[in-house]
């Protein structure tokens, strides 16, 4: 079992840097932790670390290191792994949607597997990645995510099939089924679906002389933001079990892990700017601070997620309910106002408020100027930086 995130860890590396807020601040041994605590739990599963998550380059030398295999979704993201040294052969790109010239680009460098779920896509791949191996990604409920991914990527399990049987008509290998159960996903039997689905699609192209042979788990592992979520074993558990019911053989899986391996390793630390009433009777206090919905906190749309916050200095004494907004010039700009959030009556400005659990989709989907502010500033610590 890896150790619990502590974040006294990363207010010592604070105390002792004087940075620049806001800023991510991103525990090495945290990320090398979690990536053993779930290979440890899944020992016959391929790990394909979502580099989206967190791409920063000391968290993908610290996997590839431990031997991670990686996902990538664009050009750029590959060219961060191939610059880590990590082979082609361990890089997937999983994204359905990508440019028929960044496929020819990934393919050129070496990269065998490519995901998609549409007969755009397949025609795409087939062109610029003669001969590649592709899994076709099925639609699959998104219930129990505090993230959820429905819609946007995937196909029915009839068209998946079809593709894939095209597949091999273009020339190409069709290797297995993907699905994504959704991201934050705190029901361990989530994945029961996507494995049946998947079943009877092998089941189906089998049938029509094509063996599969590959299932793609998707991710969905979660981070500890505001409430207990179960122990990655139970996962393992739930999701062996769904395999061998579904299948009732072994097949090969990967998982695409990002949250998981790299949230609960980040503290975002801010600094309150303002501090506000809208009224001379209302008790409501309003704190604004320099990150926000635009500066690394996009998952806080519709309070989806909601982190765990620490306050600084701790002057102990009294709390009291809040809005929690950002500073930016956007009405939408606010991080929690709905769900209770209670912080220190004594807070002043100039203090800092620190995001817990935020090492993923946080500095990644920061605007790149709004307003001008920049994005958080990312420092590393407990490993080679």
């Amino acid at each position: 079992m890896a150790r619990e995130a502590d974040p006294r860890r990363h207010a010592a590396f604070f105390h002792g840097q004087g940075l620049q807020t806001p800023c991510l601040l991103i525990d090495l041994e945290m990320v090398a932790a979690r990536f053993c605590e779930l290979a440890e739990a899944m020992p016959a599963v391929d790990i394909y670390y979502a580099v989206k998550a967190q791409p920063h380059p000391a968290v993908l030398d610290v996997l590839a290191g431990l031997g991670s295999s990686f996902d990538v979704a664009s050009r750029a993201e590959l060219d961060l792994c191939l610059a880590r040294g990590v082979p082609a052969k361990r890089i997937s790109y999983g994204t359905t949607i990508k440019l028929e010239s960044d496929i020819a680009y990934a393919h050129r460098f070496g990269v065998g597997l490519f995901a998609l779920d549409s007969q755009c896509e397949l025609e795409k791949i087939a062109r610029a990645a003669p001969g590649a191996g592709v899994m076709c990604r099925i639609l699959v409920d998104s219930a129990g995510a505090q993230w959820p991914l429905s819609r946007k990527f995937g196909c029915s399990p009839d068209m998946a099939a079809d593709l894939l049987a095209q597949a091999r008509a273009l020339g190409l290998q069709p290797r297995g089924v993907s699905f994504h159960p959704g991201s934050q996903q705190r029901e361990p039997t989530a994945w029961q679906a996507g494995c049946d689905q998947a079943a009877r699609i092998f089941s189906q192209l089998s049938q029509k002389g094509i063996s599969l042979s590959l299932l793609n788990l998707g991710g969905g592992f979660p981070a500890c933001y505001d409430a207990a979520v179960p122990d990655i074993g139970e996962y393992a558990k739930a999701i062996g079990a769904a395999v061998q019911e579904a299948f009732g053989w072994p097949v090969p899986r990967i998982v695409e892990p990002g949250r998981f391996i790299a949230g609960d390793a980040g503290v975002l630390r801010s600094q309150v700017v303002t501090i506000s009433r809208k009224s001379y009777a209302d008790p409501l206090r309003w704190i604004y601070v320099d990150t926000g919905r635009f500066a690394g906190l996009a998952e806080t749309e519709g309070e989806a997620i909601r982190y765990p916050i620490i306050t600084e200095p701790d002057r102990g004494g009294p709390t009291g309910r809040v809005v929690l907004a950002g500073r930016s010039c956007d009405s939408v700009d606010i991080i929690q106002e709905h769900a209770p959030l209670y912080l220190p009556m004594s807070l002043q400005v100039g203090d800092y408020v620190d995001f817990g659990a935020a090492g993923a989709y946080t500095d990644v989907y920061a605007s790149a100027g709004f307003n001008g502010f920049a994005p958080p500033q990312v420092h590393c610590f407990g490993g080679r930086t």
